[in-house]
């Protein structure tokens, strides 16, 4: 008998409603012929309520002490998507992450997956269950409730895949799969029926809510193939694989877009070894997340380095870099807010040149400034000024073909 799990995204289980209709699939799918592990997020905006009681009640709540809160979100949801089915006559029970056989290091809010013993669950499939485990959570080996950051409901379902040994593996959501953008920014964005993992990858980096980065990275490492599809809708989404030979024909595969974004620039440093360590450093030391570095060629011995942050840990990032500054013997940290970072991505760039050449023609061509370029083999991405931010991805969408995808070629969630 086949074994299929689904995990079912915050707005899949947002209300009492859209949960009855969650343990429907679940039961239809049982009734298939298939043995059924569900994986369910908290319900959309309770893991962001959590976190602002939690700093209501503390200005620095423990990250132990968050462990055990948030995890409550999936918990509840778990307990009401099984209740769901039993009311309709199915049989189902749920489980914490702990439960699951999910073991991870001691590393609270951010966690990482270290094993998984399914035992329990295999007993419980065996037994006809419909086995509903919540999503985002493990335990490390002390004991302790740790969680797996952002998206980590995705991780849990595909590692629970891999672990399972399952014949598919669903990721349903709000959209119908992976587009070649945003449909709310480009209206003609066109569904992929497949992706390779390396693109999706770079899309998540890029700034598509598709999957969690870290998931992604677990499909890939393991060779597991997963589907990204609607829960609202009974169509086909995209399939997310290893690459292969017929990708390479579609030069891009997508567009992609990260509003928020600001530039900061050390100019003055000196070209020596160790200087970009003693910025970067400093900035890793309080938990900045850094995107995109640039160095310009080195002219009388000094240089500028450039990188991106998110907006709101601007100010942050300008308190902690202006004693460095003077330390390393820079002449002065500009900064900049207000700016966007427009991606291009396709395994196709591989054995296709010129792509980078058209893209800074066609946002030459309408005025559009370029004021960083990183790239990477299948990936270009640039930031721009966050009120061209819009035009850049319809331009560019239109500049690559990509609104007259054939259906074959197409996937299915926003990028953007």
């Amino acid at each position: 008998m086949r074994l299929v799990v689904q995990k079912y995204g915050g707005t899949s289980v947002g209300d009492a409603e859209r949960i009855q209709k969650v343990a429907e699939r679940l039961i239809e799918t049982q009734r298939e012929g298939a043995r059924v592990v569900a994986v369910v997020s908290a319900m959309a905006g309770v893991t962001d309520n959590l976190v602002k009681l939690a700093h209501a009640v503390s200005p620095s709540p423990s990250a132990r002490e968050l462990d055990l809160l948030l995890a409550t979100g999936e918990h509840a949801s778990s307990a009401l998507t099984a209740m769901a089915v039993n009311a309709l006559g199915g049989k189902a029970i749920s489980l914490t992450g702990a439960e699951a056989g999910i073991l991870t290091d001691d590393t609270h809010l951010k966690a990482r997956i270290a094993n998984i013993s399914p035992r329990q669950i295999h007993e419980l499939l065996s037994d006809d269950y419909i086995v509903v485990v919540a999503g985002f959570q493990g335990q490390s080996a002390e004991g302790e409730t740790t969680t797996l950051g952002r998206g980590g409901s995705d991780l849990t379902a595909i590692a629970l895949a891999g672990a399972l040994n399952a014949d598919a593996c669903q990721i349903f959501t709000d959209v119908d799969g992976v587009f070649t953008c945003d449909p709310r920014l480009v209206t003609d964005a066109q569904k992929l029926d497949e992706i390779a993992y390396d693109e999706l990858l770079e899309m998540a980096g890029a700034g598509s809510k598709v999957m969690q980065s870290r998931a992604v990275e677990f499909a890939k490492k393991f060779g597991i193939e997963f589907e990204v599809r609607s829960s609202l809708k009974s169509v086909s989404g995209t399939v997310a694989k290893e690459e292969t030979p017929s990708m390479e024909d579609v030069v891009v595969r997508g567009v992609s877009l990260e509003r928020r974004q600001a530039k900061l620039t050390v100019s003055g440093v000196r070209d020596q070894p160790g200087i970009a360590a003693a910025i970067f450093s400093t900035v890793a030391a309080s938990h900045i997340v850094v995107d995109m570095i640039v160095q310009s060629a080195p002219t009388d011995g000094v240089t500028d380095i450039s990188f991106t942050i998110h907006q709101d840990e601007l100010e942050d990032a300008r308190k902690i870099l202006m004693p460095i500054v003077s330390q390393i013997g820079a002449s002065h940290l500009r900064t900049a807010s207000g700016m966007a970072k427009l991606s291009v991505v396709g395994i196709g760039m591989r054995s296709h040149s010129g792509v980078a050449a058209r893209l800074f023609e066609c946002l030459g061509r309408s005025g559009i400034n370029i004021q960083l370029i990183s790239t990477s083999e299948i990936k270009i991405a640039l930031v721009i000024d966050e009120n061209d931010a819009e035009r850049a991805a319809q331009l560019t969408h239109v500049e690559f073909g990509l609104a007259s995808l054939a259906p074959a070629a197409s996937a299915t969630r926003p990028l953007g």
